[in-house]
């Protein structure tokens, strides 16, 4: 009878398996590749990426003269305080200069100065430019860099994070692989992009199976973009079908404790 018992015992683990296995839907290998289609080529890239400087930006701008003491004051907006207002992941708060909703920055000894739609060297140039024309330095060296360029992963990839970008240059591809790759439920054919551009949210769908995508203006990243892989069709199959069998399979489990606890009775 113990015999019975232990062969009943394997029979009810083995249906829990296949109840689990039922459960979870496998996806095609056609929807887990990307750039599919893709041979050996060279693709040419849709123009030189250059982030615009958006509101809220915060930017290093740095000034050198030949003369370091005249170009002390302008460099003194760069410097960090360690405090919580405005602070970023390690709690020191960012130092430099703020694009304002305006789009301005409040730049010493020139005022307000525009700054959104600018690339770094356009904003640069202007800095420059005026500064020689107050015949403030002379050769002045102006230089910028962001100090606040991320974007954010959602949805579902491994770990969805916010990704902070030190060289100011990131692929959706980089991004998503630092995020942990799409998991197997996730839609690469159609990822959503957010993003804001001159005062407008653009929302734009990518297909990361599509080999277009590489030489597409939305290949690298923006700063502050949001990217959001939405869950596909056997995601919320699985959810679905998980809720429904919940109860069968409770009710299988309760009717094989039961007929386990008559057997050992019977024993």
């Amino acid at each position: 009878m113990l015999l019975r018992t232990d062969s009943s015992l394997r029979l009810l683990v083995l249906g829990l398996i296949v109840l689990s296995c039922l459960v979870t839907s496998c996806a095609t290998q056609k929807n887990t590749l990307y750039l599919q289609d893709i041979r050996d080529t060279t693709v040419t890239i849709n123009g030189n990426f250059e982030p615009l400087i958006q509101k809220n930006d915060v930017l290093q701008i740095n000034v050198s003269s030949l003369n370091p003491d005249d170009a002390v004051i302008y460099n003194a907006g760069n410097s960090v305080s360690p405090t919580s207002g405005g602070a970023n992941m390690s709690g020191i708060a960012l130092g430099g200069f703020l694009v304002d909703q305006q789009g301005n920055i409040q730049y010493p000894m020139l005022g307000t100065v525009k700054a959104e739609g600018l690339t770094k060297k356009q904003l640069t140039d202007n800095i420059k430019d005026q500064l020689v024309q107050r015949k403030l330095l002379v050769d002045p060296v102006v230089s910028a860099r962001f100090l606040n360029y991320r974007v954010t992963l959602l949805g579902e990839v491994n770990k969805p994070m916010v990704v902070n970008v030190t060289n100011e240059k990131i692929s959706i591809l980089e991004a998503i692989g630092m995020a942990g790759d799409v998991t197997i439920y996730g839609k690469k054919e159609n990822v959503l992009l957010i993003r804001d551009q001159e005062g407008k949210r653009v929302i734009k769908r990518l297909n990361l199976s599509d080999r277009n995508l590489l030489n597409s203006p939305y290949y690298y990243l923006q700063s502050n973009d949001v990217v959001y892989v939405e869950p596909n069709k056997a995601k919320q199959y699985t959810g679905e079908k998980s809720r429904m069998l919940l109860p069968v399979i409770i009710s299988a489990l309760t009717l094989g404790v039961i007929v386990l606890d008559r057997l050992i009775l019977n024993n």
